[in-house]
């Protein structure tokens, strides 16, 4: 048996899988592509996470779009960062192109163009299903780790959701988060104090200026009513195929704080709420980050360690998260080593640093007989890809250098009518994109401050009332006072003994 014969039999047998897969692509020998070599993903394993990593250019994007689109016709939901604006194309079908056709007549695959079910959702003011979330919803402890919060200031923002609960006020967005922090520090700082101990007013103020922070990076068009409902993700058409759902993230790129605010959220709502499914058949749910960096730069620890929580947990609720970045090494260790899948573009080595960054990444490949790992990293052509799967065993598969499908659908932006038109089809605008702005912490304690200014203003006019009155009754006893007593010459000139010695005078003074 000739080399190529063996490295065929060796691909095959490698990737047999007993239940549905995904084919992305032939394996390459000595730059050859080998026809009917085809690399597989069983879908058994597609929540045990996965990378899609290689330089600008190389064809990460396409190999994520083809992985969403045979998701999709596969009857699973997929969600999308969409981070450079080049995903939105999925909703429509592929021109086609000779290069596409000569491609898959190397890999042994026939190339269909097709469309697929999009929904276009937004976390900011561009056209799209609108994504937010509640304050409450949220909690202390996650609002903390968002907002890196030292421990006394976390147990601040404890005792704050402490009191909303006790009086039923419901903090919905960052208005009403703000509001009850001032509450706390001024109006309320007595009822505060007396119900739950001290608060200190450097933690209330240094809480004040991350939410500050948090809003000048656009968290206030998040934060509110209606919430988005991640039961609405996993959906699928009337056909049967799950829809791609694309988070458009194209002008947030700058605001990482609110991107890493929304995923945490995102990903902690679904693991609460989807049902545990233990070793399924296949994921109820797939994930794509693109430009996984921006997560991790900005990342306090505590928020990291959530992720990382979150990463090892979530595939039991039978989702997958995949993580789209130039290089592995934006991706924490911990997080790293949960990826099963691995799909690897060409690396460039321009610097001494990026050859020992390229060095480091080919350790985290199964070892070969046919392939120097480090080689065939800088010297995979476009659309090529190192591809290292888990088999439904969960044992890794062959390490191939494959030669990856293209994808079915436009490998292009969508137009702005076109845009319109499938946002006018859309039942999740309709159900999502009206603002609600219904009575909440804000407002109610608004009405408690000014009931209370009231209150005081009142007493305070009683009690000048009072005043004024008691004034005018003494007033009007000393007057009265003053016209009930004798002039004192009066008294003298009308007193007995002065009349009596007038008398005696005058009486002298006729006798002479």
């Amino acid at each position: 048996m000739g080399k190529t014969e063996e490295f065929f039999k060796y691909i095959t047998e490698g990737n047999a899988t007993k239940g549905d897969f995904i084919p992305v692509g032939s394996a390459i020998l000595d730059d050859e592509t080998i026809t009917g070599a085809h690399v597989k993903i069983p879908l058994k394993t597609m929540n045990r996470h996965g990378l899609i990593a290689g330089a600008t250019g190389t064809g990460k994007t396409k190999s994520l779009q083809v992985l969403a689109e045979n998701l999709s016709d596969r009857g699973i939901p997929v969600l999308l960062m969409d981070i450079k604006g080049d995903l939105s194309g999925l909703a429509q079908p592929s021109p086609g192109h000779p290069k596409i056709d000569e491609r898959h007549e190397k890999i042994g695959l026939p190339f269909e163009a097709k469309s697929f079910p999009v929904e276009i959702l937004t976390l900011s003011e561009q056209d799209g299903v609108r994504l937010r979330a509640t304050i409450s919803e949220f909690g202390p402890v996650l609002l903390s780790r968002i907002l890196d919060l030292s421990e006394a200031q976390s147990g601040v923002v404890a005792v704050i959701f402490q009191y909303c609960d006790d009086n039923k006020l419901p903090l919905l967005d960052l208005k009403d988060f703000k509001k009850i922090l001032q509450y706390a520090t001024y109006e309320g700082k007595k009822e505060f104090d007396d119900a739950y101990g001290r608060i200190s007013t450097a933690s209330t103020g240094a809480i004040l200026r991350k939410i500050v922070e948090l809003e000048q990076q656009g968290a206030d068009l998040f934060f509110g009513e209606t919430s988005f409902d991640v039961q609405d993700l996993i959906r699928v058409d009337e056909n049967g195929r799950g829809y791609i759902n694309i988070i458009r993230l194209t002008d947030i790129q700058d605001r990482p704080k609110l991107f890493s605010t929304f995923m945490l959220s995102l990903l902690a709502e679904i693991y609460s709420t989807f049902p545990e499914q233990g070793d399924a058949d296949r994921p109820e749910l797939i994930l794509f980050i693109d430009e996984a960096h921006l997560i991790f730069d900005e990342a306090s620890k505590a928020l990291l360690n959530q992720i990382e929580s979150i990463v090892k947990l979530i595939r039991s609720k039978g989702v997958g998260l995949y993580f789209v970045t130039q290089n592995p090494t934006d991706v924490p260790e911990a997080v790293l080593s949960q990826l099963g899948l691995k799909i690897q573009h060409a690396l460039r080595a321009f610097t001494a640093k990026d050859r020992k960054a390229i060095k480091l990444t080919a350790q985290n490949y199964p070892d070969s007989d046919y392939y120097d790992t480090t080689d065939v990293l800088t010297s995979l052509g476009i659309g090529e890809a190192l591809v290292s799967a888990l088999d439904e065993k969960g044992r890794p598969t062959p390490l191939a250098a494959t030669m990856m499908r293209a994808p079915m659908s436009r490998m292009d932006v969508l137009t702005d009518a076109e845009l319109g038109q499938l946002l006018s089809k859309s039942k999740l605008v309709k159900k999502y994109n009206e603002t609600v702005d219904r009575e909440s912490a804000y407002e109610m304690l608004n009405d408690k401050i000014e009931r209370a200014e009231a209150e005081e203003a009142q007493e305070k006019a009683r009690q000048e009332k009072e005043a004024l009155k008691k004034a005018e009754s003494n007033k009007r006893t000393s007057s009265t006072r003053r016209s009930t007593r004798m002039n004192p010459v009066i008294k003298v000139l009308t007193s007995a003994t002065f009349i009596r010695s007038v008398f005696g005078i005058l009486t002298k003074v006729m006798k002479k």
